[in-house]
């Protein structure tokens, strides 16, 4: 059963939920069958803050991790469920680029469109160190520093979108405009 809740979720007592990863509590997914609630990511605090509007979509129980099973487990078009992938420039310098999940990260025009020469994506093992989240639970809010953002132009295409929330297991759903209330970001074409 996958499980959405809308704007800021209720407080409730229970034990703590393993950071990063709600697959492996199935009662965070499935409901509240014990009385306790989903955990609050650093994301979701972040868009609760700003008052951001969203929805959360909570899929754990699925066992998807990456882009297309996120989608599919979700029942949405891949092409509005959106990843996040943290590369690094030549210069050193840290880039976000949140694409559709179907699609792949074009090197080049990523490099392009944030002026490096050349761009690689960063190892799994580098990015909860630099970010504050896992692979296949970073979000673009709420990553440890604000880092160049650059969302693939086709997310202008859809009224909302969804991105990670911060956990496997949980995305978010919201408008893009309410997402650069707390990320800046510029678009550009960077999928192959």
């Amino acid at each position: 059963m996958i499980n959405s809740l809308r704007g800021e979720n209720e407080k409730g007592a229970g034990a703590p939920f393993p950071p990063g990863d709600l697959r492996r509590e199935k009662s965070a997914v499935a409901g509240k069958k014990d009385g306790r609630t989903p955990p609050k990511t650093n994301a979701v605090r972040l868009l609760e803050q700003a008052k951001v509007p969203f929805e959360q979509h909570f899929y754990g129980e699925t066992g998807a991790v990456s882009g297309m099973e996120v989608a599919q487990a979700l029942g949405q078009d891949p092409r509005q469920v959106l990843k996040t992938l943290v590369t690094q420039g030549r210069s050193g310098e840290h880039y976000v680029f949140v694409i559709p999940a179907c699609g792949e990260l074009d090197l080049k025009k990523a490099a392009k469109a944030v002026g490096e020469k050349s761009i690689e994506m960063l190892r799994a093992k580098e990015l909860l160190p630099l970010t504050g989240y896992v692979h296949g639970g970073c979000s673009p809010v709420g990553m440890k520093k604000r880092f160049v953002t650059v969302i693939d132009e086709s997310a202008g295409a859809f009224d909302r979108v969804m991105v990670n929330g911060g956990a496997i297991g949980c995305q978010v759903e919201l408008r893009l405009e309410d997402l650069a209330r707390l990320v800046p970001f510029k678009t550009a074409d960077v999928v192959v």
